[in-house]
């Protein structure tokens, strides 16, 4: 497990690497742009959930406990980068199958 790590003050919620390795380009693609939006995250079964307002002027690090980057599933960054631009911000989604997986193509 990973961490996204929230302003100066070092606010943190735990993410699995795979969801924060797509969520990092997510949220590096929409502020390289100057678009702020809101992230909205669950902090497990039944703990409740925890809303940031992703800006460019707040700090922000992603910490992944592993050490190999994951394959990333353009399908799933395309479902969270419409839903990052969305009236509710971006809420994490469950993960649609990877067509470059289904046509065998090779890891990145």
């Amino acid at each position: 497990m990973g961490r996204f790590i929230y302003g100066a003050g070092g606010d943190s919620v735990e993410v699995d690497d795979r969801t924060l390795a797509h969520l990092r380009i997510v949220v590096m693609n929409k502020l390289r742009r100057g678009e702020p939006f809101m992230y909205d995250t669950k902090l497990g079964d039944g703990i409740g959930r925890r809303s940031f307002w992703l800006h460019p002027s707040v700090p922000l690090q992603f910490h992944f406990s592993g050490g190999r980057a994951p394959r990333i599933n353009r399908a799933w960054l395309d479902e969270l980068m419409k839903a990052a631009s969305g009236p509710n911000g971006l809420t994490v989604m469950p993960e649609p199958p990877d067509p470059a997986e289904a046509l065998g193509a090779p890891d990145e």
